[in-house]
């Protein structure tokens, strides 16, 4: 709802407004909570594609449901190695990694 008065940001605007510039440690923080869950995001969003479940994803990659539903959930970090093997052996994937500056 719009009200009278409202001005409307971008995203980017209202990054920078709550949390600093890029320097900023708070900016920082967002940014990197951004991350995790945008990769928890990711790995439901390919888990469901492929029609499993996570207990059906956890015995393919020889973990367990509870950590594939934190991983998922933003709860608990995961290891590269891990991460590689849920997207080669429980996916069926390739795993793709950049650095930005």
């Amino acid at each position: 709802m719009k009200t009278k008065n409202s001005e409307f940001v971008s995203l980017d605007q209202f990054i920078e407004s709550n949390y600093g510039n890029s320097d900023n440690n708070s900016r920082d923080q967002f940014e990197s909570g951004y991350q995790h869950f945008k990769l928890g995001f990711l790995l439901h969003e390919a888990r469901k594609n492929q029609g499993l479940t996570q207990e059906e994803l956890a015995l393919k990659v020889g973990t367990t449901k509870s950590y594939i539903s934190k991983i998922e959930n933003d709860v608990k970090e995961v290891r590269l190695s891990t991460l590689k093997k849920i997207v080669k052996v429980g996916l069926g994937g390739q795993l793709h990694i950049s650095i930005d500056f």
